[in-house]
């Protein structure tokens, strides 16, 4: 059976985004005169929103009053430089082109709304996607339920009868506290044991996403 609608992920999901998360990052730490970070190591701290990706990117000390300013910084230089290398994966704009004629889509983010939306503007795929919902749209975040249970009333659905598609442990946990079905793709930051996820459906490629919704 179809599902009723397709909910996205974003980082890792639909768009590569390392390399810009990973030069606001480490523009924030020379600012506080601190080395920069592997962009892979960066990669690795995403996935539960702005807030908790610059709190394990920076020592402990940056608290308080400091760790405030810096996260405006960061989410500043963010906003200038999401768009410099952040590129959708191969074989997605091409997945949504062809879903958004037969299925609602939506992007359930722990990215912030304002972000987001510059960044499915600027490649061209926000046309496709009928719904965001980002880290700071709603007063909780993934894991929490609260954004699919929103997609789901905003579609006159269950959440039984969405399918969630993602990268990473957040969005197992997301699928699994709202009931909702899980796709859990093989190419983002992820690095996930598919078989120990518990995703339904593990997928390799857009195109393989794409065949089994026909």
């Amino acid at each position: 059976m179809l599902p009723a609608g397709v909910v996205f992920d974003l980082d890792g999901t639909l768009v590569d985004s390392r390399l810009d998360l990973a030069t606001a990052v480490n523009a924030t730490r020379e600012r506080l005169a601190l080395p920069p970070l592997p962009v892979e190591t960066i990669a690795a701290m995403v996935g539960e929103g702005a807030r908790t990706l610059l709190r394990r990117a920076l020592p402990e000390r940056v608290a308080g009053e400091a760790f405030e300013v810096a996260l405006a910084l960061f989410l500043d230089v963010y906003f200038e430089r999401c768009l410099d290398a952040t590129v959708a994966y191969p074989g997605i704009p091409e997945l949504l082109a062809a879903l958004a004629p037969r299925l609602p889509l939506a992007v359930l983010t722990n990215k912030p709304e304002r972000h987001s939306r510059r960044i499915l503007d600027g490649l061209g795929i926000a046309a496709h996607v009928g719904l965001l919902v980002g880290g700071d749209t709603l007063p909780m975040r993934k894991p929490d339920p609260a954004g699919l249970l929103h997609i789901a009333a905003r579609w006159a659905a269950s959440p039984q009868r969405l399918l969630l598609v993602g990268d990473s442990d957040v969005d197992v946990a997301t699928a699994r506290s709202a009931g909702t079905p899980l796709a859990l793709v093989a190419w983002g930051f992820g690095a996930l044991d598919r078989s120990a996820a518990g995703a339904a459906w593990c997928v390799d490629s857009p195109a393989e996403l794409l065949a089994g919704l026909r």
